[in-house]
């Protein structure tokens, strides 16, 4: 596997554009492999000083507010996902990405996985399914795991399962041998411009797929089963719904998969609310593509901790209890939890605006019986205009926030932190608010 992507790099003028935790197991792998390959790092900050390659001779460097203006020099451009080329004048057959290397040579082996909301707790579902059933396999991608960080763990017989964000799939010109999509909302409008190219690049999932391949989807969400009845698929398609007849489907409480009831609405699991049991029946059909018993399946599922961020109870300080779930960066995440979660007393919201639509999410949240609402800029501000105002709070900062939630918060009830949007207002990452949410409520 490793041979067969150095020889794809090799003799090729390769620029990494990106350099960030992703690029720079780009930049390790090729210089292990390739240590005399000449290279630039194209990104709008500098990183001529950097450690990792001050001392390296064959390195070039491109940055600053124009960073992107060349991209059609080099014969490969190695991208970082978090990159948007929207507007942006380049050649789309020279850029590729450690996971479409990694497709080129070891496409068989892939499972891609993504969607709006899910993804995260899918995946990692799906391979810890087949980690704990005997299959070789490794957990990278959006997850936060570079797929080029683990080649020096596998072999042949590995199979990667791979969380794709809209980011990777966009360029994307092969996919992944099982591929999921679990449902299309509105997202990331400032990386692609638009709904329709947002909701393009997931497609690119199973649009390259061919007859030997799985397209597994949630149909009953009507964006995601519109997109694949107006798309070309070739492969096998493996249906999943909570509403109708389909390849599994819940019906009367039990879930039904090649004409048997396999388990019900009420399996023991940890991972709560009716969007995780979507989740699990995803992973349901995954297991059954391996040939793992419905016992064994199961005993993964009902086993399975939920992840860092989303819907993790923190614990109890002052007789309340404390969540976080900073993984929720869309209303529907958000709306979805707090059906999830009984006893939501104190909702803590709001974050960067991305032009996406809150239509109907202030009704939805006075139907919720939530009685303190404390919102943050930008969103939340815009949102709470429309909540009651004996029920609304307004914070400057997370840590203004969780004050007000320690006054107001019931004994015995939650407060969580969901913000419905994404963290980028004020912190680098979702994981950077949820940690300090937890910082301030403890510390």
């Amino acid at each position: 596997m490793i041979d067969k992507i150095v020889d794809i790099l090799r003799n090729k003028n390769i620029a990494i554009l990106g350099f960030g935790r992703e690029g720079k197991t780009s930049y390790g792998f090729i210089r292990k492999y390739l240590p005399d390959t000449k290279l630039t790092v194209i990104d709008s900050l500098d990183y001529s000083n950097d450690e990792l390659v001050k001392n390296d001779n064959n390195i070039s460097f491109i940055y600053g507010d124009n960073y992107l203006d060349n991209l059609n020099d080099y014969d490969l451009v190695l991208k970082t996902p978090g990159i948007s080329l929207f507007g942006v004048d380049v050649d789309y057959s020279k850029i590729t990405s450690q996971i479409e290397l990694l497709l080129e040579v070891h496409r068989n082996k892939i499972i891609g996985i993504t969607g709006t909301k899910g993804k995260s707790t899918t995946t990692t579902l799906a391979y810890t399914i087949l980690k704990e059933n005997g299959i070789k396999a490794v957990l990278v991608g959006n997850i936060g795991i570079p797929a080029f960080s683990m080649l020096d763990e596998v072999d042949d017989d590995t199979y990667f399962v791979i969380e794709m964000s809209s980011h990777q799939l966009e360029t994307l010109k092969l996919s992944p041998h099982i591929g999921v999509i679990l449902n299309l909302f509105q997202d990331h409008l400032d990386h692609t411009g638009s709904i329709e190219a947002y909701h393009n690049a997931k497609m690119n999932m199973f649009r390259y797929q061919d007859t030997n391949d799985y397209a597994i989807y949630y149909k009953d969400n009507e964006t995601l089963n519109n997109k694949v009845n107006n798309t070309i698929i070739r492969s096998n398609k493996i249906t999943v719904s909570t509403s109708d007849i389909a390849d599994i489907y819940l019906k009367d409480s039990n879930v039904y998969y090649d004409g048997n009831i396999v388990f019900t609405k009420d399996l023991k699991r940890e991972i709560l609310g009716d969007h995780n049991f979507i989740n699990i029946m995803v992973c349901f059909i995954i297991g059954k593509l391996f040939n793992i018993s419905d016992k064994d399946i199961l005993n993964t599922i009902s086993n399975f901790k939920p992840l860092q961020y989303r819907m993790e109870n923190l614990g109890e300080l002052d007789g309340v209890r404390y969540y976080v779930d900073t993984l929720a960066t869309i209303p529907e995440a958000t709306l979805a939890t707090i059906s999830a979660i009984k006893d939501i007393d104190t909702l803590i919201f709001g974050g960067l605006d991305r032009g996406i639509s809150y239509e109907g999410f202030a009704e939805k949240l006075i139907e919720s019986g939530i009685n303190h609402f404390i919102c943050m800029p930008k969103t939340g501000y815009d949102i709470g205009k429309d909540l009651p105002k004996d029920k609304t709070y307004f914070a400057e900062d997370l840590k203004t926030a969780v004050e007000i939630a320690k006054k107001v918060t019931a004994k015995d009830k939650i407060c969580i932190l969901s913000p419905a949007a994404a963290s980028y207002e004020y912190f680098k990452s979702y994981a950077e608010k949820g940690d300090k949410y937890k910082e301030y409520i403890f510390n």
